[in-house]
């Protein structure tokens, strides 16, 4: 057997063990798929900011992460509905089944063409009643959901043909949404129709909408923090004219 195969053993025993009613951890023990929920989102964001921003803490993420796959794993296995074996079996028999390229007869030159393969054999995978756009997750962020709305849809064919097309419909959506009242249904609406446009504009042009957003939010905090130092206690008090002189200074 070799390393990897006796890791992976051994760190299934430990979370066996620690699920385990007759001497097992009592905290681990009250853990539900439900109840996990909070924790396995908290562990992917840890990962995407490792990889941000700290790649040296990449490999112990990673193992956080993986911690919550046993975790769900063990507890489908107590009540007989899989285990980690099928979970892996399952997965391993889709990556054979998705890259026809590589296991099987099918030409793919590029990377395009094989998301293209990709969506269609997940197409065919799907009910009749069933949608590619189905299998993007509810909960994913907003701008991540768009982004992965605007792939699926463009495996199929469904897209515009280059980034400079979707800047006609940004600018309709930004008439329409100049159009609305302030705090009204139609502003919220249209807001959200703009945002859409905007992301699709973003994957034409290679950009991740989510990780471009994330990078802004990460240059406000930092430059802010500076006015922030550089007002003080009294911050409250200073002009808006000061701190938008403050805040030219931080950049």
């Amino acid at each position: 057997m070799d390393k990897s195969a006796e890791e992976f053993l051994k760190f299934k025993e430990i979370i066996a063990r620690l699920r385990n009613p007759d001497g097992g951890c009592p905290w681990d023990l009250e853990q539900t798929h439900e109840s996990l929920k909070p924790f396995l989102l908290e562990e992917c964001y840890e990962v995407i900011e490792a990889i941000d921003t700290n790649p040296d803490k990449l490999g112990d993420e990673l193992g956080d992460l993986l911690l919550q796959v046993f975790l769900h794993c063990q507890i489908a296995s107590e009540s007989g509905k899989f285990d980690l074996e099928t979970v892996i079996k399952g997965v391993s028999t889709k990556m054979v089944s998705r890259h026809p390229h590589v296991f099987g007869d099918v030409v793919a030159k590029t990377a395009a063409e094989v998301k293209e393969n990709w969506e269609r054999i997940k197409k065919k995978d799907l009910s009749s009643k069933e949608s590619v756009l189905d299998s993007v997750p509810n909960p994913l962020p907003a701008l991540a959901k768009a982004h992965r709305m605007g792939e699926k849809a463009a495996a199929l064919g469904f897209d515009w043909k280059q980034a400079d097309d979707v800047k006609d419909k940004i600018k309709e959506e930004v008439l329409e949404f100049l159009e609305t009242s302030p705090k009204s249904k139609e502003a919220d609406e249209e807001f959200g129709d703009l945002l859409f446009a905007l992301a699709q504009y973003a994957r034409k042009s290679g950009i991740n909408a989510e990780d471009s957003l994330n990078k802004a939010c990460r240059k406000f905090k930092g430059r802010f923090k500076k006015v922030e130092a550089r007002a003080g206690d009294e911050i409250k008090e200073t002009s808006l004219e000061v701190l938008e002189e403050y805040w030219q200074e931080s950049k």
